[in-house]
């Protein structure tokens, strides 16, 4: 989360107590990564189920079976503890009825714009959707909810879900409840590249998938992007982000232990604090060093505090929105004595977390009920996190009767002959004609100039 010279120009007089000490974005596309996910599409489209069973054992080590059975997804809930197990129902059933509501929102409609002039929309689901559920460093155990869950909420017939091997007994099993909790309709033991590969290739069902979704490592990001137009995607996800507005009404221990609760995500995972109160901005950076000294994971989450860690002073809140709109972060948590204004105020972020009670990780674990598959590297600008709405077409209609001729014709007419489109002039033509021209329908309609 970088405020080029430009940005700064925009903003005015900041006071900055800690900048990145890295210059430039954590997300830069390696040349290297670039090539090697070409060569790996490559040969996966080429080669088919063979290259996907080849790369899976030359980079995950795994060799069995791909595809797991309907009985052995069901009693993978059996091997984890119960209170996780507990946690991990609760969570797919509120992210599920979150995103039902968000479905029950979107509707159909029709509307007449003129006589005999309707025009209408209705939602249609997306036929195949493709699930990837990362399962590196850290599972995330609930990425199932977030992707294939909210998918079949929003009525797709046909979900697939890949998740990498960790380990000689295959998928972790957190990750494979997730997946039968959220409904996935088939799932595979497969990762990283070759698994993206394999379902929009359609070498794992009778067809190709028809969008891809899901975070990843580089390597998957970059698979997304070079798969882009052959299927569609949800987003291309970089280094997870957070940053918190907060004021001197907040803890500076609680804004200290959120930002470094998603700077443990990885080594080049920004967090950031904009704040009205330098005393509160120096309370914060102090607790921050303290609680690392103890923190399991101080050496990822340290790492990613020295290099990406941003902390600014603004001069009022109006200025704190804006630093925090030119950020646009993924995740954005408010508190502050007047968090309804930020509310209000606030248009670039991936989800919002108002007030000192509400911190990114309840929805990080689905516990929550809001997506967390996010925007990152300030395209929160123009794109929104996945939600049911990623799933549906708006599919629009039009229903013109013999009445509504002399409201669309003549027009039609008009523009097709000063564009000189004969072709589509002659189609308003026919129906002026077969409704009579002298009819009376058209009276005060001029006749088209063709000179």
């Amino acid at each position: 989360m970088q405020i080029t010279p430009s940005e700064a120009a925009q903003l005015g007089p900041l006071t900055w107590l800690k900048k990145p000490a890295v210059d430039g974005p954590p997300a830069q596309r390696d040349p290297k990564v670039i090539a090697r996910v070409t060569e790996m599409l490559t040969e996966i489209e080429r080669r088919g189920l063979d290259a996907v069973r080849a790369y899976s054992e030359e980079l995950d080590g795994w060799s069995g079976s791909l595809e797991l059975g309907e009985a052995e997804l069901r009693r993978s809930g059996d091997a984890l503890p119960p209170d996780v197990r507990a946690a991990l129902e609760l969570g797919h059933e509120r992210t599920n009825r979150f995103a039902l509501a968000q479905r029950e929102h979107l509707t159909d409609f029709e509307i007449e714009l003129a006589p005999s002039v309707i025009c209408g929309q209705r939602y249609v689901p997306v036929g195949r959707v493709g699930a990837y559920l990362p399962a590196g460093r850290f599972p995330l155990l609930a990425s199932a909810f977030m992707t294939v869950g909210v998918a079949k909420a929003a009525g797709v017939p046909a979900v697939l879900a890949c998740t990498p091997p960790s380990g000689e007994h295959g998928a972790h099993p957190a990750v494979l409840y997730g997946a039968y909790l959220s409904g996935a309709d088939r799932v595979f033991t497969i990762g990283g590249v070759q698994a993206l590969g394999a379902m929009a290739f359609g070498l794992l069902d009778e067809a190709p998938v028809d969008m891809l979704v899901g975070a990843g490592n580089a390597f998957v990001t970059e698979a997304k992007r070079q798969l882009f137009g052959k299927v569609g995607i949800d987003l291309l996800a970089g280094p997870s982000e957070v940053a918190v507005i907060a004021d001197e009404t907040a803890d500076p221990e609680w804004v200290a232990a959120d930002l470094l609760g998603q700077a443990e995500h990885g080594p080049n995972s920004p967090s950031a604090l904009v704040t009205t109160s330098e005393s509160f901005g120096r309370q914060v950076v102090a607790a921050i060093e303290r609680q690392l000294e103890t923190l399991a994971t101080r050496e990822i989450a340290g790492a990613a505090w020295r290099d990406y860690g941003s902390v600014v002073v603004a001069a009022d809140a109006r200025q704190a929105a804006e630093v925090s709109d030119v950020w646009g972060p993924e995740h954005l948590e408010i508190q502050t004595a007047d968090d309804e204004y930020f509310l209000e105020n606030l248009t670039n972020y991936g989800s919002l977390f108002l007030g000192r009670w509400s911190t990114v990780a309840y929805s990080d674990k689905g516990i929550a009920g809001t997506n967390h598959v996010l925007p990152t590297g300030k395209t929160s600008r123009y794109n929104a996190g996945l939600s049911v709405s990623r799933f549906l077409k708006p599919l629009t209609y039009q229903r013109a009767g013999k009445e509504g001729t002399p409201a669309l014709a003549p027009s039609v007419e008009r523009v097709s002959a000063f564009e000189g489109l004969a072709a589509h002039e002659a189609t308003a033509t026919i129906r002026i004609d077969e409704v009579g021209r002298h009819s009376g329908a058209f009276e005060g309609t001029p006749a088209v100039d063709r000179s």
